[in-house]
């Protein structure tokens, strides 16, 4: 089988010749070594023995935003100004969105030698500005715009035979979760569940007519669906998690699935609690699965359960890949890959949960990404 062959028989529950090894966001095409951008991490070269085995040995699974044009996916983006200054060597990035006699503003840094950006300060502070906040979003209805299929044709042609592409949306406890810090977000999730639920079906109602309209022009298609860790245990309850994730998750994921699509969701941490709700979303998909100690549950625990549901991905953790000496990593390898073949069910993707964000890649992280390929290509 070539790669994306293989990719395709996993997603849709076939046999194949080999578990796929994914090293997520990595993959050799999005990464660009010779953007002199002072942000550009992959510049270094260190990256570079990695980025070209992700490139010509790894099942690539690249990533995109839900593709829209002629509109925007998120209608805050139409109200909000931003400005961009360099201080004292790091980039700070200003948001304002102002209205009704108030200003939210939300305030990041990023520096050069870490691909990440950190929030000093997030939009809202309290229960009051969310009551605010919503007063000043746009009334729900027909999106703007139209799919850019394209822009995600133009991938898959370039990627041809060696993987495919996995469109990214995020669902509206995502939206909802990300205007506050966490501690905030959690009191006012469970403090306030009434003024909770009227922000997430506002933001359903703005969603899910775009996902409907991405799905049915680029049908078959591979979704990850980001937002549902925001609830997981210990941060809400698995009640909450019931009432704020599968229930408007599910029409996000019946959208995709309508069109033959393949919806996958993702939730790192703790999901022995929340498996059942996670499956009653109907997904066929799950990711990152990280092992104890990082998550609470076995792979092989999960596989029996809902493997016929869902293809699981990862159960390596990004930790490990950094900071294992290989001999160890290489255990932990077998361990996913044994447990996540064994007995009935769609299969397995091996990949890590996340993956290094500074700017010199490791030898010892680039002998555990050369182990996760050897092993899986020696099966």
């Amino acid at each position: 089988m070539n790669r994306r062959e293989r990719l395709r028989a996993s997603i849709e529950g076939r046999a194949v010749d080999r578990p796929p090894v994914c090293f997520y966001e990595i993959n050799g095409y999005d990464e660009k070594p010779d953007d002199p951008d002072p942000l550009n991490i992959y510049s270094h070269p260190s990256w570079k023995p990695a980025l070209d085995l992700a490139r010509e040995k790894t099942d690539r699974i690249v990533m995109r935003p839900m593709p829209w044009k002629n509109g925007v996916t998120d209608p805050v983006t139409a109200l909000r100004r931003e400005t961009r200054e360099w201080i004292e060597g790091s980039l700070f990035l200003t948001e304002t969105v102002e209205g009704a006699g108030h200003s939210f503003i939300r305030r990041a840094r990023r520096d050069p030698d870490v691909n990440t950006w950190w929030v000093l300060d997030h939009y809202l502070k309290d229960a009051d500005d969310l009551q605010t906040w919503l007063a000043l979003m746009p009334p729900s209805g027909p999106p703007e715009g139209e799919p850019d299929e394209e822009s995600i044709r133009r991938v898959e042609r370039d990627l041809g035979d060696t993987g495919i592409v996995m469109l990214n949306v995020g669902d509206p406890l995502y939206w909802a979760a990300k205007l506050f810090d966490m501690a905030t977000f959690t009191l006012v999730a469970t403090l306030e569940p009434e003024l909770f639920h009227a922000a997430l079906e506002w933001r359903l109602q703005t969603l899910l007519p775009q996902v409907e309209a991405v799905a049915r022009a680029l049908p078959g298609r591979l979704w990850r669906i980001v937002g549902p860790e925001f609830a997981s245990p210990p941060y809400l309850s698995p009640r909450l998690f019931r009432e704020y994730v599968t229930c408007y998750d599910t029409p996000i994921v019946e959208a995709i699935q309508k069109h033959g699509g393949f919806a996958r969701i993702h939730s790192h941490g703790r999901l022995c609690a929340i498996l059942d709700d996670i499956a009653a979303t109907g997904c066929t998909g799950l990711d990152p699965i990280e092992p104890p100690p990082q998550g609470d549950v076995e792979l092989s625990w999960v596989r029996e359960r809902y493997g016929r549901q869902m293809t699981l991905f990862g159960n390596l953790e990004a930790s490990d890949l950094e900071n294992l000496e290989t001999p160890r990593f290489r255990e932990k390898i077998a361990v996913a890959l044994r447990e996540g073949t064994v007995g009935e069910g769609r299969g397995v993707v091996l990949q890590p949960s996340a993956c290094p964000y500074g700017r010199v890649l490791s030898d010892r992280a680039l002998r555990n990404y050369e182990a996760m390929v050897e092993m899986v290509e020696g099966m």
